[in-house]
C-alpha cells in the first residue's frame, strides 16, 4: 500500500462513504461544503494508494453465513488459511492467535456448497486439530454515526443523517436470479461500479442495471460497506472475541456491544459461544482497557475468549 497521510477531508470524506458507499461525488461535496471535483480527485487518491475500497456485500433472504474457527500443528495454519482465501466462497481469512489458528467467514451460496466445505473438505483436511463452526443467526452493524470515533474526526450528526438512505423493505423470500448475481458480484470487486460496467456484467442496457441495483438497494439485498487499511487510521491490534450470554440477556447484550466505539460487527451465533464480535483498538493497551470495562459490563456476559489478529489474508470477499 502507498502510504497516505488523511487530512480532515479525508476522514469526512472516508465518513461520508461509510454511511453511503454509492452515493454521488456531487452529493458528498454538497454535505462536505467542496466541489464534486474535489471528492472525486480525494477518493481516486485514496482507492489508488490501497488504503480504501467500497464494498458491495450481498445478503439475501436464506442466505447462510458461518463462521469457521480452526485450529492446526502450528506448520499447517498459514497454508490452510491460504487456501481458504483462495476459495470464491470465503468472505473474510484471518490468521490469529499467534498463528496457529484460523478464523474464517463463509457466505455459500447454495447447501450443496455449504456441505462440501463443512461435511467434507475440512473435517478431511491434515493436521487440523480442532474444527467448530458457527452459523450466523443475526448480524449487527454499527452506526455510520459512530464512526468517527474511529476515525479521529469526521461528520457531524447532521451531516450524517443528510447522506443516510431510508431503511430497507423487507426482502423478497426468493434469491436473486442471474443477472442480479452478476451485477453483485462486480459490486463485491468494486462498490462504485458504473451503470455500464453492471450492464456488460448482466448483459442488460444501462437503464436495466440502474432498476435493478435500485431494487437490490430497496430490498435490503444489497448493502454498502468500505474497506479501510487499519494503518490509515492507526489501528495496530484487531481481535475476535467469542462471548458466552446468558439467554435472557443475548437481546441486551448485542444492542449494547454494537454500539461499543472499537467494534466493527458483532453477530450472534450458534455454537459453544452465542456472540462473537470484531474489535479494532489503537493497541495492545487499549484492548486491555476495553476487555476490562465495556465488555465486563455487558448485560448476562458468564465469559469471553480473545483471539487477535496477525495476519489478514482476505477481506470483504478480496485477497489481502
Amino acid at each position: 500500500m502507498e502510504s497516505v497521510a488523511l487530512d480532515r477531508l479525508d476522514r469526512r470524506l472516508v465518513h461520508a462513504l461509510k454511511v453511503d458507499g454509492r452515493a454521488s461525488f456531487a452529493r458528498i461535496g454538497a454535505v462536505l461544503g467542496v466541489s464534486d471535483q474535489t471528492v472525486a480527485r480525494r477518493y481516486a487518491r485514496l482507492r489508488s494508494s490501497g488504503g480504501l475500497r467500497v464494498v458491495g456485500v450481498p445478503e439475501w433472504y436464506g442466505m447462510e453465513q458461518w463462521f469457521f474457527r480452526l485450529r492446526s500443528t502450528p506448520d499447517a495454519a498459514a497454508p490452510i488459511a491460504e487456501a481458504l482465501a483462495r476459495r470464491t466462497d470465503t468472505y473474510w481469512v484471518h490468521l490469529v492467535s499467534g498463528g496457529s489458528e484460523v478464523l474464517c467467514s463463509t457466505r455459500p451460496d447454495t447447501r450443496a456448497s455449504r456441505d462440501a466445505l463443512l461435511l467434507g473438505k475440512l473435517p478431511r483436511t491434515p493436521r487440523i486439530t480442532d474444527f467448530t463452526a458457527y452459523q450466523l443467526l443475526r448480524g449487527y452493524e454499527p452506526d455510520p454515526a459512530l464512526f468517527v470515533h474511529r476515525l479521529g474526526g469526521g461528520l457531524d450528526p447532521d451531516e450524517v443523517d443528510a447522506l443516510r438512505q431510508p431503511p430497507p423493505v423487507d426482502p423478497p423470500h426468493t434469491a436473486p436470479d442471474a443477472a442480479d448475481r452478476a451485477i453483485l458480484a462486480v459490486l463485491g470487486r468494486d462498490g462504485r461500479a458504473g451503470h455500464a460496467e453492471l450492464a456488460g456484467a448482466a448483459g442488460c442496457s444501462e437503464s436495466t442495471a440502474r432498476r435493478r441495483l435500485d431494487a437490490l438497494r430497496a430490498s435490503g439485498q444489497v448493502r454498502f460497506d468500505i474497506d479501510l487499511v487499519n494503518d490509515l487510521i492507526e489501528i495496530d491490534t484487531t481481535a475476535m472475541i467469542f462471548l458466552s450470554v446468558l439467554p435472557n440477556q443475548l437481546f441486551a447484550a448485542a444492542d449494547e456491544l454494537i454500539r461499543h466505539h472499537p467494534v466493527n460487527f458483532a453477530a450472534a451465533v450458534t455454537g459453544p459461544t452465542n456472540l462473537i464480535a470484531s474489535i479494532s483498538c489503537p493497541d495492545a493497551r487499549a484492548l486491555y482497557e476495553y476487555l476490562g470495562g465495556p465488555i465486563g459490563r455487558l448485560p448476562g456476559v458468564t465469559g469471553y475468549e480473545t483471539a487477535p489478529s496477525v495476519r489478514v489474508l482476505k477481506r470483504h470477499g478480496q485477497l489481502g
